[in-house]
C-alpha cells in the first residue's frame, strides 16, 4: 500500500481565536484504514473535514489521486463528495422518506443516473451487507445496525476512492458496533476504497491499519492496529 490516495499537508484551520488543526499532514495509501481518535475538541472532525472538501483550510493542501482538491470551487467539491468520496455519520443521516434502496440509490440519482438503473446498482449491495429483504424498508422500520448497514451501503454504491465515517458506532451497542465495524472496513477493502475513521473508541480503532491520535489541533503519533477479529 504505497500510493497515497489522499493527502493532507500543513493543514491549518482556525475558529475565531480557536485553532482547530495546527499544521497537521496525513497520508492514506490505497486500500488502507485509517482511525483519527482524540477527545473531544481536538481537531479530529474538523481533520476529516478537510480532507473530505466539506471545509477549507485556512493554509496547506489536500490531494485526491494526485489532483489538489482544496483550492477547486464549491460546485467542484460537491461533485468530488458525491462520485469519489463517501460518508457514514454516527446516526446515518438516511432519507426517511425514502425506502433503504432508494436511499443508497440516491447519490447515484442525484449524478444523473436513472432511477431504475441506480435502484438495481443499489439492490447490490443489500445481499453481502446482510439486509436481504430490507430493501423496500424506510428507515424508521430498521434497527439502528441495519440502518448504519444501508448509510454503509450508500457510501460505497459510487465505488468511491475513500469513505470517511465519522463515529460510525457512536449510536449503537457494543455487538451491533462491532458488526458494523466489520462490514465497513471488508466492504471498502473489497470495494477498493480507503477508509479514514474518526472515533473516539480504541475499540473501533482496533479495526484499521493504522491509528492517529489528534490533540489540541496536532497530530500526536502514529500506530499500527491489531485487528479487531
Amino acid at each position: 500500500m504505497s500510493e497515497d490516495v489522499l493527502s493532507g499537508i500543513g493543514l491549518v484551520k482556525r475558529f475565531g481565536e480557536t485553532v482547530a488543526l495546527g499544521g497537521v499532514g496525513l497520508q492514506v495509501a490505497r486500500g488502507e484504514a485509517v482511525a483519527i481518535m482524540g477527545p473531544s475538541g481536538s481537531g479530529k472532525s474538523t481533520l476529516l473535514h478537510c480532507l473530505a472538501g466539506i471545509t477549507r483550510p485556512d493554509a496547506g493542501r489536500v490531494h485526491l489521486l494526485g489532483q489538489r482538491i482544496d483550492t477547486i470551487g464549491e460546485r467542484r467539491r460537491s461533485e468530488l463528495r458525491r462520485t469519489r468520496f463517501g460518508f457514514v455519520f454516527q446516526f446515518g443521516q438516511l432519507l426517511p422518506e425514502l425506502p433503504a434502496e432508494e436511499n443508497v440509490a440516491l447519490p447515484l440519482m442525484l449524478g444523473g443516473m436513472p432511477r431504475t438503473k441506480a435502484v438495481g446498482r443499489a439492490r447490490d449491495w443489500f445481499g453481502p451487507l446482510g439486509l436481504t429483504g430490507k430493501e423496500r424498508r424506510r428507515p424508521g422500520e430498521l434497527s439502528g445496525g441495519e440502518a448504519q448497514r444501508v448509510a454503509i451501503a450508500r457510501a460505497l454504491v459510487t465505488e468511491p476512492a475513500v469513505v470517511f465515517a465519522d463515529e460510525p458506532t457512536g449510536a449503537l451497542d457494543q455487538a451491533t458496533g462491532h458488526t458494523v465495524m466489520g462490514l465497513l472496513v471488508d466492504s471498502t477493502r473489497k470495494g477498493g476504497a480507503s477508509l479514514v475513521v474518526v472515533t473516539h473508541d480504541p475499540e473501533v480503532a482496533r479495526w484499521c491499519d493504522r491509528v492517529v491520535e489528534v490533540r489540541d489541533g496536532l497530530l500526536r503519533g502514529a500506530a499500527g492496529a491489531e485487528a479487531g477479529r
